[in-house]
Order: C-alpha cells, then sequence, then structure tokens
C-alpha cells in the first residue's frame, strides 16, 4: 500500500479519536517512509492529542534535525516539555528556535505561557501582548488559560 493510503487512514483514525489506531497505521509504512515530513507531522498530532508527550517530543526532535528552520519541532516540542513540568527548559528550547519563530503569535504567547508559571510577570506580560497584536484570538485564548492565573487580572 502506498504512503498516501497510510496517510489517509491515519488522518481517518485521527480525526475520529481513534489515536492508537492512527499510529498502528504509521507504525505500517516501511522504515523508508516513516520520517517524511507529512507522517512526522501527523505522528505528532497523534501523540499531542494522547497526551503522550514524551514520544511527541522525540518526534519533535526529528522535525529540528531534519528542517531546522521549521518553527514546528521548536513550538511544539516546547509545548512537550513544559506538559511534562519542564517549563525553564520549555523556554529556553523556544529562545534557542530559529528567526522565523518570530513571525508566530504561537511562539510569544507560549513564552507569555512560559514566563507566567515560572514567575516572570512582567515579561510574560510582554509577550503576550505581542501575541494579541498579531493575532487578536489569542487574547480570548488568554481568558481560559490555566497557565495564566498568574497575570489573568492584568490581562484586562
Amino acid at each position: 500500500m502506498s504512503l498516501d493510503h497510510h496517510l489517509r487512514a491515519a488522518q481517518g483514525y485521527a480525526e475520529l479519536e481513534m489515536f492508537d489506531e492512527a499510529l498502528i497505521e504509521l507504525r505500517k509504512l516501511p522504515e523508508s517512509e516513516s520520517t517524511a515530513e507529512q507522517v512526522l507531522q501527523l505522528r505528532l498530532l497523534v501523540l499531542m492529542r494522547k497526551h503522550a508527550w514524551s514520544e511527541a517530543l522525540s518526534v519533535c526532535e526529528l522535525l529540528r534535525e531534519q528542517n531546522p528552520l521549521m518553527t514546528t519541532g521548536y513550538i511544539h516540542g516546547a509545548f512537550c516539555l513544559h506538559e511534562t513540568g519542564r517549563t525553564a527548559d520549555a523556554k529556553a528550547m523556544l529562545m534557542a528556535g530559529p528567526p522565523s519563530l518570530l513571525q508566530e503569535p504561537t511562539y510569544f504567547y507560549n513564552l507569555g505561557c512560559y514566563d507566567a508559571v515560572l514567575g516572570n510577570v512582567e515579561q510574560a506580560l510582554k509577550h503576550l501582548e505581542m501575541s494579541f497584536r498579531m493575532d487578536r484570538r489569542f487574547r480570548e485564548i488568554a481568558r481560559q488559560d490555566p497557565d495564566l492565573k498568574a497575570v489573568s487580572a492584568l490581562l484586562e
């Protein structure tokens, strides 16, 4: 069966929230195709939706190795670190990423969250305001984000 067939099947399982089945489908790929960017992206999505943070972090490492200028491996890798309680490492990963991250509102939003959790309130607010300027939808997301409890009163 072709790469496209397995990807479509895995995507369908993921959309149905049948994450284990999606991963099984991706494991059927030959090793030569299992590290293709689109395969890794889908595997990352499934693992993150499963909250399999350590496995997802490994996929992010592969993505960063394959394409160090692509932001996905940094943003999602940092999120995985944060979800495992390694928030300072998450912030460091984002800060060490490529300059293209500066075009991503998610970069600034996540830095704001990490700084809020780490107690860096002023820095958190600066990062969050930048994300809000870049994409106003992040302001609404921030209102519900438990990571921002420490700064929620200052966001209004």
